[in-house]
């Protein structure tokens, strides 16, 4: 019977690029950033790493088809280097592709490596939604949306819960000034400035109910990271972290085709991914075992619902956790300590791994002005796609 990958493999190097607006550098000036920074940060040498998995989403624009380009950029001597794309969740499954070869005895010491030039595309967001999912996604689709999508998600979860337009948006605006002011501590977020609950409920809108400061922004950036067998962690650093569990999963359809039990208030996908998650990682009460959370805030609205969907608030209580601080960065589960993807945007094939970058960070106690008190277990949280048809990808890191 399978037993998951729970402490099979620990990370002993990760890199992150600033993230933000690089019109002076290309994707492979970024790579060569994060890359340099984790075997750094490793101790090791490019001739230690067996094999590698590199995530870039928007081949048309980024970095091109196939491994190839990853590998000349890196000058890698004839190894094994595999391409991976999945949606928002590309960085996570590099990482997942990396980790599972070591767990599964294959290879030793392995990189993942992520990366996105977005603002090259031209586009205000992710470019055109309906050109992603293939013919049919361009027939049925063909003035599709994220913020629109998010924004029925919002509003289902309004009617849901009984929240009235302006304390569901007050709610919401919660979510974004938390995340800012996280995100005004790090160094290496795109944006940081401190907004206001008020500023955040006047801004500009976007997709009723979400406005500007609703939605994360459009960035560049890279992150990285070396996985190596458990067994030999401590032979590279003192403080390597611990994968306890890696789990993803994808939409059956069922949400979009059929009127089965999912009545749009919430990430079905996501709900599935964290009960197996929580199984392989032994966890039984994620509310008091996790310490941290890094989760998958394209739109503040997201951010909510996955508050439930991982157990965390019950649900239709996500607002009132949310009131109470418990997601603040002094609360008792920090959401977003980096900043999220509100303060960083979403260069897709980085966000996964530069979502773990903080997590290993915070579990060696060097996340400086953001640190926390004595973390053990972190989580990260991606989601790539819409509510209704998604990947969801959650991994729980440890000491």
């Amino acid at each position: 019977m399978s037993k998951g990958i729970r402490d099979k493999v620990a990370i002993i190097g990760m890199g992150c690029t600033k993230f933000g607006e690089h019109w002076d550098k290309g994707a492979e000036d970024l790579l060569v950033e994060s890359y340099v920074e984790a075997i750094a940060d490793a101790g090791i040498e490019k001739k230690d790493i067996q094999a590698v998995w590199y995530g870039s989403c928007n081949d048309e624009y980024s970095f091109g088809k196939s491994a190839i380009a990853l590998s000349q950029t890196l000058k890698l001597p004839f190894i094994p280097v595999t391409r991976v794309e999945n949606m928002c969740a590309t960085g996570s499954e590099a990482i997942r592709g990396a980790a599972y070869s070591i767990a599964a005895g294959v290879h030793d010491v392995c990189l993942a490596i992520g990366v996105e030039k977005l603002k090259d595309t031209g586009f205000g967001g992710l470019g055109e939604v309906a050109a992603n999912s293939g013919l049919k996604g361009k027939l049925i689709l063909p003035s599709y949306s994220g913020p629109g999508g998010f924004a029925l998600l919002a509003t289902k979860y309004f009617a849901k819960y009984g929240l009235s337009a302006e304390k569901g948006k007050e709610v919401l605006a919660m979510v974004s000034a938390k995340s800012h002011a996280n995100g005004c501590l790090n160094p290496k977020a795109h944006l940081r400035k401190h907004i206001t609950v008020e500023m955040v409920m006047k801004a500009p809108m976007i997709a009723w109910p979400l406005g500007l400061f609703d939605c994360c922004g459009v960035s560049d950036g890279s992150a990285a990271a070396i996985v190596c067998r458990a067994d030999l962690a401590k032979n590279f650093r003192d403080d390597p972290v611990l994968i306890k569990a890696m789990q993803i999963a994808a939409s059956s359809g069922e949400e979009l085709m059929y009127q089965g039990s999912w009545d749009g208030s919430y990430v079905m996908t996501g709900a599935h991914c964290a009960k197996k998650t929580y199984e392989e990682a032994g966890i039984k009460n994620p509310r008091e075992e996790i310490d941290m959370m890094e989760v998958h805030d394209c739109f503040s609205i997201t951010e909510l619902v996955t508050y439930e969907d991982l157990q965390i608030s019950a649900r239709g209580k996500a607002p009132d956790d949310v009131k109470d601080g418990f997601y603040n960065l002094d609360g008792k589960i920090p959401c977003q300590p980096d900043g999220g993807l509100k303060c960083f945007g979403h260069p897709i094939g980085a966000s996964g791994l530069r979502m773990m970058y903080e997590m290993y960070k915070q579990l060696q106690g060097k996340a400086d002005k953001r640190q926390l008190k004595d973390p053990k277990i972190g989580l990260t949280h991606n989601m790539g796609g819409v509510p209704y048809q998604n990947v969801v990808s959650i991994n729980i890191l440890g000491l």
